[in-house]
Order: C-alpha cells, then sequence, then structure tokens
C-alpha cells in the first residue's frame, strides 16, 4: 500500500516550522544564527515550495531506483551540511578532518554549508528529486523528520553495510534503529539532540528540579517554569513523565499529555513557552526550571556555575541529524566511506570536540578525552550507559497525526 504526502501544509504545521527554525530545535547554539536567516525567506509563498505542487507516490519501504555509481573513476564527493558543523583549524583557513580524509583516500571533498533550515533545504532539493534527477549532492545532513519523510519518499539511497564497518560496529545503541529507519539502512546520526531539565539553583535556592511533575505541579516554582515551543520535546518529555512511551503513544495519550501542560498552564505555573531564548532568562534566574536542549546546556554552564542539568528518572527525549545518499547521487561509494571514516573513534573525537553536540559513536572516550578530559566526561557529549538507556526517540506521524497533533499544540501554546 503507498502512502501519500499531503497536497498542502496546515496553518499550525506553518507555524511551528518557523517556530523551529527561527528559535527551536532549528535554532540550536552553533547554528543559531544562519537557521534562524534561513527562514526568514520561507514566508507563506516560499513554504509552498514544499507542498503545493503535490508529491508523487510516496513507498513505505523507501526503494530509489539503483544509479549509476561513478565512484571508481570520479574521486569526489559533494557533502552538504549545517553552518558551523564541522571542524575547523585554529585560524579558520582548513578543515583538518576533511583534509585528512582526502589525504588518506584520494578523495576530494566539496565541503559546502548550505543547508539553513529542514523546510528551506527539502524545498531546494525536492525538484530534482521528483524529477528523478541528481541533486548534485552525494551526501546530505538533515534532521530525523525530514530524513524520514526521504526515505519514504524513495528518494534517499540503501547504504552498503561492507563499505561501513565502522559506523556499524560503532553506531551507539541509542541510535540503531530508529522507527523510521529500521537498522539503519539508510542514514547513520551525525549527531544527537537531547532535552533535559534545567535549572538555575541560585533561583531554586537550591533545590534540584529533577522531573516534569516537579516542574508542573511544586508551589515554590510557580511562575518560573519554561517549556519549549517544540511540540516533540514538551509533549514527549511529558509523556515520560506520566509512565507513557513517545515511541508508542495513543491519540488519547496525546489528549491527556495536553490537557496536563493546560493545567499547569491556567494555574501559571509555567511562565512561557520558548524557543532557545529560554537560555538568557534561566541564567538570570527569571525561569527557575525549564525544558532545554544539552547544546545549550554545555555552553551555559561555561559562563554560570549556578546552570544545572537533570535526567529525569523517567527518561529524556533524543533526536537527531542524520547523514544520507539522496537518490541519484554519483558518487555513493565515495559518501559512504566518508560516513565510516566519521565513525573511527579518533576522527568521531575530533568532530566532537569542536561541535559539543551529542556524539553517536561508541568508544569515543578516550580519544576525546586526549583533546580535552571535561568534554569526556560531559554525559551531555557522551552519555554514559545510563544515561543512554534513558533516551527515548518521539515516534513517527502519519501527515494526519502531525496535522492534528500541531493544532491541538498550537493551542496549548497560544501560538
Amino acid at each position: 500500500m503507498e502512502q501519500y504526502e499531503p497536497d498542502s501544509l496546515s496553518a499550525a504545521q506553518v507555524a511551528a516550522m518557523r517556530r523551529s527554525a527561527t528559535s527551536g530545535r532549528g535554532a540550536l547554539t552553533r547554528r543559531s544564527l544562519l537557521r534562524a536567516s534561513g527562514m526568514g525567506a520561507l514566508a507563506v509563498g516560499g513554504l509552498g515550495t514544499l507542498s503545493a505542487c503535490g508529491i508523487p507516490p510516496a513507498k513505505r519501504e523507501g526503494e530509489s531506483p539503483a544509479s549509476d555509481d561513478h565512484s571508481a573513476k570520479e574521486k569526489r564527493i559533494s557533502f552538504s551540511n549545517w553552518t558551523e558543523y564541522m571542524d575547523v583549524s585554529e585560524d579558520e583557513k582548513s578543515r583538518p578532518t576533511l583534509e585528512a580524509f582526502t589525504k588518506r583516500t584520494g578523495i576530494t571533498v566539496k565541503y559546502t554549508e548550505d543547508i539553513n533550515d529542514n523546510v528551506e533545504f527539502f524545498g531546494k532539493i525536492k525538484p530534482q528529486l521528483a524529477a528523478g534527477q541528481d541533486t548534485g549532492r552525494d551526501l546530505i545532513c538533515v534532521t530525523d523528520w525530514l530524513a524520514a519523510r526521504l526515505i519514504r519518499l524513495g528518494w534517499a539511497q540503501k547504504l552498503d553495510p561492507a563499505n561501513l564497518p565502522h559506523a556499524f560496529a560503532n553506531l551507539s545503541p541509542q541510535f540503531r534503529s530508529p522507527d523510521w529507519d529500521p537498522g539503519r539502512a539508510y542514514s547513520y546520526p551525525w549527531t544527537g539532540i537531547s532535552t533535559v531539565i534545567a535549572y538555575n539553583s541560585k533561583a531554586t535556592g537550591g533545590k534540584k528540579v529533577d522531573s516534569v511533575s516537579q516542574m508542573l505541579e511544586d508551589p515554590s516554582l510557580k511562575g518560573k517554569v519554561g517549556f519549549l515551543s517544540e511540540m516533540r520535546d514538551s509533549i514527549g518529555m511529558t509523556l515520560l513523565d506520566s509512565g507513557k512511551d513517545p515511541g508508542k503513544f495513543s491519540d488519547d495519550d496525546f489528549d491527556a499529555t495536553v490537557a496536563r501542560i493546560q493545567k499547569a498552564v491556567d494555574k501559571k505555573q509555567i511562565r512561557r513557552f520558548t524557543g532557545n531564548d529560554y537560555t538568557s532568562d534561566l541564567s538570570k534566574g527569571d525561569l527557575a526550571a525549564c525544558l532545554a536542549w544539552a547544546g545549550d546546556v554545555i555552553q551555559l554552564q561555561a559562563d554560570n556555575p549556578d546552570i544545572k542539568f537533570v535526567i529525569p528518572d523517567a527518561g529524556y527525549i533524543t533526536s537527531s541529524d542524520n547523514l544520507l545518499v539522496p537518490a541519484k547521487a554519483r558518487h555513493k561509494t565515495n559518501a559512504e566511506k566518508l560516513i565510516d571514516y566519521y565513525y573511527e573513534p579518533p576522527v568521531a573525537a575530533e568532530l566532537a570536540a569542536y561541535i559539543n553536540y551529542v556524539c553517536p559513536v561508541e568508544g569515543v572516550r578516550e580519544e576525546l578525552a586526549k583533546i580535552d578530559e571535561s568534554m569526556a566526561t560531559n554525559t551531555l557529549i557522551l552519555p554514559d550507559k545510563a544515561m543512554a538507556a534513558k533516551s527515548r526517540a518521539f515516534r513517527s506521524l502519519s501527515s494526519k497525526e502531525e496535522t492534528a497533533y500541531e493544532e491541538k499544540f498550537a493551542k496549548l501554546i497560544g501560538a
């Protein structure tokens, strides 16, 4: 049975995408300026490029047509990524890990930071993919929901495990089998993004804040609690706190979670719903506790010793940015070699030391310690086994579910 994408986006979905790009998960730390500015060009008309012309029938299994691979004769690769998502030398004139890859393999990398926003990028590559044409890119890095869509549409190539020995062996268990790509047949994570509880110990009077229940109900926190304007994070963390699995929840579970958060809104327990602009309020103490992204917390702790974080006993939400080979890419084998290269622990450590996101590579701790001991012991970069075991992913949504859920969430947060 074939699956179809919607012909248009609902107003709630458009609003959610704008929130994500300008202040939400799409505006995280190192990528904030470019992601935010990218959405400025996406007025309602711009978003129309995503869906106004309709999308061809999608394939549940995501099998893209076989492509001619020119890797053996053409020792090159074109890699599209987000800004500030690759290590650079101190003089900012070179990219050490990419240069080392070329020196070892003879494969030159055309590295382009041309992904400003998932929605904008999808609009950019969709016409060629829909027409069965090469996008001019051999490797792309997109967030999990867009990776899921590209696979579902049959616009990503299935990877050859024979070319990915390090990736297959060293991928962290918590990232091994997302519901949108079981067994990682089409993708490998570049980084992980964790949603945690952050609090200002000075603002809480030294009290630890360690659960969503406490955030929603503790009278001492009234008016000083922040939740996120990203649906999957706020709903997902509250589902976990309620004993529900974000990977398997029902419509009734979603509605009950919205009602639970609404109760806290009505009692003015929640001060506001934020993008990553919570960072200033948390540092100042205007927010005593909030849901936060790990990348931000690492930066905040460097400047403010009062900022603490907690992984709730109930668990936490993890998302990922992912490497895929687009359909019709000319250099699939070369792209696979580059993916595999970044799963070698010394290389992964060099990358993690620069970008500070969750590293999805097992066995990297000793290598990272050689670079920076504090990073090697930071569980926001390298989750230990106990923390990794608590990670949960928000399940993939059908088009109908996404529309309905975003509309309900928009009402909750007053968007």
